[in-house]
């Protein structure tokens, strides 16, 4: 497979505040539902968006946005006096998982529509 090409004046800045943001919220979802599942969709959601709006190397994605779910946790735990379970801590790190199915699957997809709309 080839990338999609990028044009020198596309700047990825926007979608990393993006990622950060969706890193920053899923964690506060993390913390006030505590349901790994939700969670878990959450992360596939925003990380099958940002593979779709680029996807060159989406494996980026997936570390942009789920670095801050233990850091939104840990947050929590220090200033807000939240105490996340054991399991809680390690499942922000397992969202990882369906964060490489939705980037890579957004990358894809973004890449078929692409191909549909030259008409290969």
């Amino acid at each position: 497979m080839t990338p999609t090409p990028v044009s020198p004046g596309r700047n990825d800045g926007f979608c990393y505040v993006l990622a950060a943001i969706a890193g920053i919220a899923t964690g506060a979802a993390d913390v006030a539902i505590n349901d790994l599942l939700f969670t878990a969709l959450l992360v596939l959601a925003a990380c099958m968006l940002l593979g779709m709006l680029r996807p060159r190397w989406p494996w980026r994605w997936v570390i942009a946005v789920v670095v801050f779910i233990p850091l939104t946790e840990w947050i929590a735990y220090r200033f807000l006096g939240v105490k996340p379970t054991r399991g809680q801590v390690y499942g922000g790190f397992l969202t990882a998982l369906p964060g490489v199915a939705g980037a890579y699957g957004g990358a894809v997809m973004r890449r078929v529509l692409d191909n549909l709309r030259q008409g290969k």
